[in-house]
């Protein structure tokens, strides 16, 4: 990439005797060429990924972790906690996202992004070193329950900051491509935890497993994030505002409500898809289809790539169609209609490369318009109120229809005992994408 297409603008809210190094940061950026595109989305997605690889790894453990930390009669029972104390973390993700949001729109993109990688790594250490139900009691289960709370109020806020950044730092032209990597980082994340879950499950007897192999993959995951804070605090920033402004969320409830809430409308499916095809497929399979674990968990690995190969193909698309909006309601209307035969072969026909092939077109189908869709949002929203705006649609969004998504298809499965459950939430989260969605205007911003 050229020095031409890195930031030449004057930060826009911003006023130049308040802040007058504010003015200069977008242009501190430009004599780096790519090695400073490269570094903006590295840091950008290495945070990003090393907290959904977390969240990855959990759910991918979830079955474990309900049995050391949740003991009950019912095998379903033990489940329902595990995943409840999975979806307990997206309850503080609005909060996260109000809180850090309005922190990254007062104080800047780099220092909402420092922040959040330090609690996601406190969130990670108190799952990984947290003792067990029979050697601790509720002590155990609490550790968890903390360190989910720290993981859902990290990532909260994390989304809105880091997307944010990656719109800002650069020009128009490549900004579907860079904002892209956001998602396709998720991709990743859910491709290594997965893979590790698998070779752990492989290489490891069960006794091992509960004793200590699932704590490997949240230390391994943490490896990472001294990485990714040596980056991030070499980042140019991209916003710094006036210093007499008021509260961002304010002003965003005020302007932009109605933006606001049509957008967690719109990321309903998108967010079901993520959280039931990617995260709860795995246990899908061993508890509904009886596979394996170990081969189970290769849904995780397919629908990781396809996540990862769409989102990158999705950003491309956005930097080039002159319109997005058709083929975020083009993706979402294949999607609805493709749901429920989906299901219904994978039931009646089980097989693994039949559950991922499956699996990665229901990934494809909708992630395709996700992108182009976070682009459309990103767009309408002021720099001003841009990370707070994302943060309070995307936690609210990925929380009402993301973090209980597994416990209620859970707890469907356990009372009607109908297999398509995940089919009909699923079909439901898209048409009420569908609606926000045909009610939103494009715009795209300068």
């Amino acid at each position: 990439m050229s020095e031409a297409a890195l930031p030449a603008s004057p930060i826009r809210g911003a006023s130049p005797a308040a802040t007058p190094h504010a003015a200069h940061a977008p242009h501190a950026a430009q004599g780096k060429g790519k090695q400073s595109q490269f570094r903006l989305i590295a840091a950008c997605s290495l945070g990003n990924a090393l907290e959904m690889y977390d969240f990855t790894v959990y759910s991918f453990f979830a079955l474990l972790i309900g049995k050391l930390f949740f003991p009950s009669d019912s095998p379903y029972g033990s489940l329902l906690l595990a995943v409840a104390t999975f979806g307990i973390g997206f309850v503080m993700r609005p909060l996260g996202g109000v809180i850090i949001g309005n922190y990254a729109d007062r104080k800047g993109r780099k220092a909402a992004m420092t922040l959040t990688i330090g609690l996601m790594v406190l969130g990670t250490l108190c799952i990984a070193l947290a003792p067990s139900y029979a050697s601790a009691g509720v002590f155990g289960s609490l550790m968890i329950v903390a360190g989910r709370l720290l993981q859902g109020f990290s990532l909260g806020g994390e989304v809105g900051a880091a997307t944010s950044m990656l719109m800002e730092a650069g020009g128009v032209k490549g900004r579907g491509f860079r904002v892209s990597w956001q998602l396709a980082s998720q991709g990743v994340s859910a491709l290594l935890g997965a893979l590790t879950g698998a070779a752990l499950y492989a290489a490891l007897p069960q006794a091992s497993l509960e004793s200590w192999g699932w704590r490997m993959p949240f230390l391994l995951g943490l490896l990472i994030a001294p990485v990714g804070l040596y980056i991030r605090s070499h980042l140019e920033e991209t916003h710094v505002a006036e210093s007499h402004a008021s509260s961002p969320v304010g002003r965003l409830l005020r302007n932009h409500g109605g933006t606001v809430l049509k957008g967690i409308l719109a990321t309903t499916a998108g967010t079901a898809t993520m959280y039931l095809v990617v995260f709860f497929m795995p246990t899908y399979m061993i508890r509904v289809l009886h596979m394996p674990p170990s081969l189970s968990l290769l849904s995780g690995c397919v629908t990781g790539i396809t996540l990862f190969v769409v989102s990158l193909v999705a950003g491309r698309l956005a930097d080039r169609l002159p319109n997005r909006k058709p083929l975020v309601i083009g993706s979402l209307l294949f999607s609805v209609i493709a749901v429920y035969p989906v299901f219904w072969v994978i039931n009646h026909y089980p097989s693994v490369p039949l559950v991922l092939a499956l699996s990665a077109l229901l990934t494809a189908s909708v992630n395709i318009g996700t992108t182009p869709m976070f682009l459309m949002l990103l767009e309408m929203l002021p720099i001003g109120v841009r990370a707070s705006g994302i943060s309070v649609i995307y936690s609210i969004g990925v929380t009402v229809f993301g973090g209980s998504s597994q416990f209620i298809v859970t707890w469907l499965l356990a009372t009607t005992g109908n297999p398509m459950a995940p089919a009909f939430y699923m079909m439901v989260c898209g048409l009420l994408s569908l609606g926000a969605l045909l009610s939103l205007r494009e715009r795209k911003a300068d």
